[in-house]
């Protein structure tokens, strides 16, 4: 597993949007634009079950996330790895990223009966552009 500097981390929990990378059924890709977040250990985005994302990393749990600073275009951070679902925390995970790129306390687009899930990429790969070494 590839661990992610400070400096990276600190460059996810800006509200910059991300771009996931799943893989559909026969094997063709499926991008989608997502809030992020950061742990020490993984990125983490939140879909909805129903969705595609989950029934993507469902059949095949590997997924990439790019985030490209919007100020600079050649500043960028990528991870790839393998993925993990959960429900636990996903309610409250959506209302803190709707805080962090809306303004928003709590999210604004929730369905009726709209079951949340977490989705945290563990790093086995970081490829970067434009952070100092």
């Amino acid at each position: 597993m590839a661990k992610l500097s400070e400096q990276q981390q600190e460059f996810f929990r800006n509200p910059y949007y991300g771009v996931v990378t799943t893989l559909r059924a026969d094997g063709s890709p499926h991008n989608t634009v997502v809030w992020v977040d950061v742990d020490e250990d993984a990125v983490i985005f939140n879909t909805a079950e129903g969705r595609a994302k989950p029934e993507h990393l469902r059949n095949d749990a590997r997924a990439a996330l790019i985030v490209v600073d919007p100020q600079n275009p050649f500043k960028w951070l990528a991870v790839s790895g393998h993925t993990e679902l959960s429900h636990e925390g996903a309610d409250e995970q959506i209302d803190k990223l709707s805080e962090k790129y809306t303004g928003n306390a709590e999210y604004q687009s929730r369905q009726p009966g709209e079951q949340r899930v977490n989705v945290r990429i563990a790093p086995e790969h970081v490829d970067s552009s434009g952070f100092s070494l």
